[in-house]
């Protein structure tokens, strides 16, 4: 049967997974996989917010503040300063 995994065949796959990466190193990717998981999530929920609230600077206002972005809650190893991107368009 072309598209359908039955239990059979998902534990074949776990286990040639587990053979080819070994247990010690699935830890590691599944806790890198949950980084990026809540990167691209916040960066998300700020794009969108920003797009929610974004108006034209009037003329003479500073640019916004530089972003901050952690990777995880209390995570300040990870965190770096984010450039935003200017409108270079003429009106």
């Amino acid at each position: 049967m072309i598209g359908r995994l039955g239990p059979t065949e998902i534990i074949l796959i776990l286990v040639v997974v587990f053979l080819l990466f070994g247990a010690k190193k699935l830890p590691d990717m599944a806790r890198s996989l949950g980084k990026s998981a809540r990167i691209l999530k916040s960066e998300a929920k700020a794009m969108k917010e920003e797009n929610n609230t974004s108006t034209p600077p009037a003329s003479g206002e500073q640019p916004p503040a530089q972003r901050t972005i952690q990777a995880a809650p209390g995570d300040v190893n990870s965190a770096r300063p984010v450039n935003e991107p200017t409108d270079t368009t003429q009106r």
